[in-house]
């Protein structure tokens, strides 16, 4: 037998003789219903356990990871409102199960039965991954990703008391509600997790309002290694900012009474709360792995005499609920009904196609109130002296300024966040005026950790906000890029559109800044954006163009829902001149507040039919610098800037290279993985005009006069102009 067998033989033999583990006497304010919905609940969970393995077995389930052992969450879920949002580890199926029942759901066995054999009736994920999660039950869905939905659960405990000030226009949860994530021991040490705790005690530690409950199973092993005894209490017991507890999760007694405390102190306290839980792990970490390989049989069998289902018999025999035989009964009629269950549910439809699977990739349009954008009178009062200014070209970093503004006081939901974007106004003065235009709760200057930033922004989307969260520097986006693949552009895939993040991510980037930084302030390498399905990739290059796509994009967020990237050229944030010094033709007058350019429309200089130039951000700079010389050679070019680097606007592009005799791709990312890449794939396939690229080389930027040399120049893009033609 395997070990899932022994347990469930052990269960049947030791509630049929009595044998049952010993522990404390039940006390508490568990009342007998709600004892008998948490013991049912952990009779689903384990039926359900049991039956994910066969299933595998018999090539009818995909993927088990189970929760044997953690039917103690049970009791945790029981103590909390179902209008608590809920963000579960992935061994948390009696939580599920027990807020289903909580709430008249009964036939939560048949979805998460549905959920194992992968059918597009399933109906959280549509059959796309075995996930715990419920709209209706306010669980938002996750996969294995360890640890990667705390950052995020604590920014949508954030925006509950911002929502009680400043409403969203979307508002999804009652503000008198709190916020759980649970975690095992193991993914406690997660750098994810220990930027959500350090977040959360540093927001804490000032009196911000945060009702937040963490919830650590400690079950003492990560897949096979273990968690020193004694190592979470002492981490986490004394933390500033953090009220600790703990309970005996094999005791549903000791368990609802202390979560019901820890609710209610995050409830009252608006404060963090860690609840540490005791459990066990029964069967192994996952699928067919095998404790036994890894742990001394004593050690495993010694978990299982702990069972928390026994625990529970001896408890309401004790309290006088249900006598073990009674128990025994209701187990194995559970886990009959679940094999039905699960039978059935083997039987159901699956994604079948690309096109199945890929349909929730993109997230569902939603209905927002109408807009007329800002009055002339909010104008006047944000603006000040500015609007003045309006008049006269403007450098590409105020058109940003302004354009944040004008959204802001069109759409009272928008919130930015990030380091140094209030009081400072950002290192590059982006955001300057605007804490000051819109106070430090819709501009907040937040600690230095873009994981938080993130996850901030992600759950802010949670609760109705429309985020704006800045990564001060591109290279710094790659201590927290999972937050947007892991998190933020799969919510709609793994929720069948049912859950999404609308958000609008501010980056400054790419190269070319004169003497400052190296490779960390002047970063080349957008991959890892271009990479994540879903997400959208903005990249502008002059100032009237950044301010109508930030419009868009803000658009996107607001009514498409869409995860998107606003990538700002810092090189090009002050630039004035073109071809000349003192010319200012880089300088454009800011656009009125309802242009806009759309999503997919690339931007186009010049109709010659000689040259097509196509390139995007400060390639766009030095290519038109090269025009001017190219036009004198009598090479008659048109420069075509991107804009939109992710999805590629294919059919945009091809409208505009037609025509033109040859094409040159000018691309400041690396030669592998870059942008052109993908373009001279896009015109291989699907032109015959002749084509080539220019790209930065495979290298980090270096610091001072060779700041520029592993990039495009103007004369280089030139003299590659002029070779190509000449061919």
């Amino acid at each position: 037998m395997d070990r899932a067998q022994i347990v469930h033989e052990n269960f049947l033999n030791r509630t049929g003789t009595g044998d049952l583990p010993l522990g404390r006497d039940p006390s508490g304010p568990l009342d007998a219903e709600t004892a008998r919905l948490i013991f049912r609940a952990q009779c689903l969970s384990r039926a359900l356990d049991a039956q994910a393995r066969v299933m595998q077995k018999a090539g009818q389930g995909y993927y088990t990871i189970g929760s044997s052992g953690h039917e103690g969450m049970a009791a945790v879920a029981a103590a909390l409102r179902p209008t608590d949002m809920a963000f579960l580890h992935y061994r948390d199926a009696a939580f599920q199960i027990a807020r289903a029942l909580q709430t008249g759901h009964e036939d939560i066995a048949t979805d998460m039965a549905l959920s194992f054999a992968c059918s597009s009736e399933d109906p959280i994920s549509g059959g796309r991954h075995k996930v715990l999660g419920s709209k209706a039950l306010n669980i938002p869905p996750q996969t294995s990703t360890i640890a990667s939905h705390l950052p995020k659960s604590v920014g949508t405990a954030y925006s509950l008391g911002l929502a009680r000030r400043h409403a969203p226009e979307h508002e999804q949860l009652p503000r008198d509600s709190i916020v759980m994530a649970s975690f095992g021991d193991a993914s406690a040490n997660h750098a994810s997790a220990q930027a959500a705790f350090n977040t959360a005690a540093w927001t804490a530690y000032q009196n911000v309002p945060l009702p937040m409950l963490f919830v650590c199973e400690d079950n003492g092993i990560g897949i096979s290694v273990k968690t020193p005894k004694g190592w979470i209490a002492a981490n986490f017991a004394h933390r500033p900012g953090l009220t600790y507890m703990a309970c005996d999760g094999l005791d549903i007694y000791d368990t609802y009474a202390t979560a019901q405390r820890a609710a209610h102190h995050a409830r009252t306290h608006r404060q963090p709360v860690f609840l540490h839980v005791r459990t066990v792990r029964l069967y192994g970490h996952a699928g067919a792995d095998v404790p036994t390989t890894y742990l001394p049989k004593s050690e495993v069998e010694a978990d299982e005499a702990n069972d928390p289902l026994l625990h529970s018999v001896r408890l309401l025999d004790n309290s006088g609920i249900l006598t073990p035989q009674d128990a025994r009964t209701l187990y194995t009629d559970t886990c009959a009904e679940v094999a039905k269950t699960c039978d059935h549910a083997a039987t159901r439809p699956r994604l079948q196609t690309a096109q199945d699977v890929m349909a929730s990739l993109i997230p569902p349009k939603r209905s927002c109130a109408p807009t007329n954008g800002p009055s002339e009178e909010a104008r006047a009062a944000a603006f000040g002296p500015d609007l003045k200014a309006m008049n006269e070209p403007q450098i590409l970093s105020r058109h940003i300024n302004w354009a944040l503004t004008d959204l802001m006081l069109t759409h009272p939901e928008i919130v930015l966040m990030g380091e140094d974007v209030g009081r400072k106004g950002g290192v590059y003065g982006v955001t300057q005026k605007l804490q000051n235009r819109f106070g430090p709760a819709r501009v907040i200057d937040s600690l230095l950790d873009e994981t938080s930033i993130l996850g901030l922004g992600i759950g802010m989307a949670h609760n109705g906000f429309l985020p704006i969260p800045e990564i001060q520097f591109l290279a710094y986006l790659h201590n927290a890029e999972d937050q947007l693949r892991g998190e933020a552009a799969t919510l709609p895939f793994f929720s069948n559109g049912q859950y999404t993040n609308p958000m609008v991510i501010r980056i400054a980037g790419l190269g070319y800044q004169k003497g400052f930084g190296g490779h960390f302030h002047n970063d080349n390498s957008i991959a890892v954006l271009r990479d994540i399905p879903g997400l959208i990739l903005a990249c502008p290059s002059t100032g009237a163009d950044a301010a109508k796509m930030l419009r868009e994009c803000v658009r996107l967020a607001r009514e498409e829902q869409r995860v998107v990237v606003f990538l700002e050229p810092i090189a090009l944030y002050p630039m004035r001149d073109l071809t000349e010094p003192g010319d200012n033709a880089w300088l454009t007058t800011y656009p009125d507040p309802s242009e806009t350019i759309p999503l997919g429309q690339v931007g186009q200089h010049g109709d010659g039919t000689d040259l097509a130039i196509v390139t995007f951000g400060n390639g766009h700079h030095l290519s038109r610098q090269a025009q001017t010389k190219l036009d004198t050679d009598g090479i008659k070019t048109r420069v075509i800037d991107l804009r939109w680097l992710s999805p590629l606007p294919g059919s945009a592009l091809l409208d505009a290279v037609a025509g033109c005799k040859r094409i040159l791709i000018v691309d400041e990312t690396r030669h592998s993985g870059g942008v052109a890449e993908a373009l001279m794939a896009l015109f291989t396939e699907h032109t015959d005009i002749p084509h080539s690229r220019l790209t930065a080389t495979d290298s980090f930027i270096a610091t001072g006069p060779a700041y520029a040399a592993t990039m495009p120049s103007a004369d280089s893009i030139l003299s590659t102009a002029r070779t190509l033609c000449d061919d």
